[in-house]
């Protein structure tokens, strides 16, 4: 590392997500040399994936190069690997560039999305946890589009132009609304022969309601909404399985639907399993309250990566947690290096908001409960706040005031890599 100072202990932090990063900024002034690993050479701000899938931003808007982010951080280095293990005896990190040595580890490798052992879903349904899985979806939409100007059979057209959502927590109902809005504001004037009966989005959610973790005044508001938007919500619709075109209920009901997008079901990623440690719900790994491996006080695990709990009860999977948690593990690092003591994490719960789409979001902040065109501006302004460079939420801000204005999406692209060969 270009600056390594003499004898200073070495962190080195497993994923470069909003806990990674988090802790490494935080540690920018402690005497350490930071090594931030992550095998993709950017920072994928999550909360607006979907509106990459729907054509509404462009990728280089949501997600910034990590050396980018880094370069004012003298004692933090970037090194684009695959983790794939941790030696925790001999202190050694464990990837596909081999073995990484530290003298504290921080694993903070995220979540990927959970099929719960149903293979029809891995094979055909679309997941949306990362950023090419953002443009194989939006691909996949604008590509199902162009291809029905050539059939001829109504039924097919159908069948081709059904978008199914599976999962009505705040990425599905986000998602749901942004497909509606995509098609009855914007697609309908590229093709002017579209018949809209033809098109559906659906949303499943194997519960009784959307938006279960939220309360259920702010439950109905999303309903009513996503029903407005023309968004046509099954509820109590359980996946048994699904095909390339079809989706099979529990009770035996089937949907025919082209394109199927799962985000029903997350789990942390394979690195908790592959360190041989315990591992909970989820498969997240087990932690102390100071966010440390049992027997191993040098290892922090953080984020989605991390089954912490706080007076008893789960953390969930959300970017406040694992934020929260990097700035306290760099805060017991410095601790550390100083001969001091961890302390236990306290999360404080800034609240839960979702958007269904133009006007329309559901914000729950402690006691304060918005929904509609107030729950709107909540999100707005939050997002934008939180996107993660400044040229970034200028550019955002551009692209959400030209739809909403002229109701018009500028990132209506089918693209596709080809490796040389």
């Amino acid at each position: 590392m270009n600056s390594a100072g003499p004898n200073r202990p070495r962190v080195v932090i497993a994923g470069a997500g909003f806990g990674g990063l988090t802790c490494a900024r935080a540690l920018w002034n402690v005497p350490v040399d930071v090594l931030l690993i992550d095998r993709n050479n950017y920072h994928l701000f999550t909360p607006l994936l979907y509106q990459v899938a729907s054509a509404l931003l462009d990728p280089g808007e949501i997600a910034r190069p990590v050396r980018a982010l880094i370069r004012a951080l003298a004692n933090v280095e970037f090194r684009q690997a695959e983790v794939t293990g941790a030696d925790l005896e001999r202190r050694s990190l464990i990837t596909d560039r081999g073995p990484i040595p530290y003298d504290y580890l921080v694993l903070a490798t995220g979540s990927q999305s959970d099929y719960f052992g149903n293979a029809s879903l891995a094979m055909h349904a679309f997941g949306l946890k990362d950023l090419d899985e953002g443009l194989a979806l939006r691909n996949r939409i604008l590509s199902q589009f162009e291809a029905t100007r050539w059939v001829t059979d109504a039924e097919t057209r159908r069948t081709m132009l059904t978008f199914a959502v599976v999962g009505a927590g705040p990425t599905g109902v986000e998602l749901a609304g942004a497909l509606a809005e995509l098609i009855r504001l914007v697609l309908r004037k590229d093709y002017r022969d579209l018949i809209l009966g033809e098109v559906r989005v659906l949303l499943l959610e194997a519960a009784d309601s959307p938006l279960g973790t939220f309360v259920p005044a702010l439950r109905q508001a999303a309903l009513r909404s996503l029903e407005k938007k023309h968004v046509e919500v099954l509820l109590d619709a359980k996946v048994e399985s699904v095909t390339g075109d079809s989706i099979r209920l529990a009770g035996g009901k089937e949907i025919a639907a082209g394109t199927i997008v799962w985000t029903a079901g997350v789990r942390a990623s394979q690195l908790g399993q592959a360190l041989g440690v315990p591992v909970g719900r989820q498969a997240r790994v087990k932690v102390e309250p100071t966010l440390q491996l049992a027997g191993h006080p040098v290892v922090f695990v953080i984020g989605d990566l991390a089954g912490a709990t706080d007076r008893g009860a789960p953390l969930p999977m959300l970017i406040p947690v694992a934020m929260q948690e990097g700035r306290h593990v760099a805060a017991t690092i410095s601790e550390l290096v100083r001969n001091g003591e961890a302390r236990a994490f306290r999360y404080k719960d800034p609240g839960i908001m979702a958007t269904i789409g133009r006007n329309s979001a559901v914000a729950e902040l402690g006691a304060v409960h918005l929904s509609g065109f107030l729950g709107w501006l909540m999100w707005l302004a939050v997002h934008l706040v939180n996107v993660i460079s400044f040229r970034s939420r200028i550019v955002v801000l551009v692209n959400w005031a030209w739809d909403y204005l002229f109701y018009d999406r500028p990132i209506r692209l089918i693209v596709r890599a080809r490796d040389r060969e």
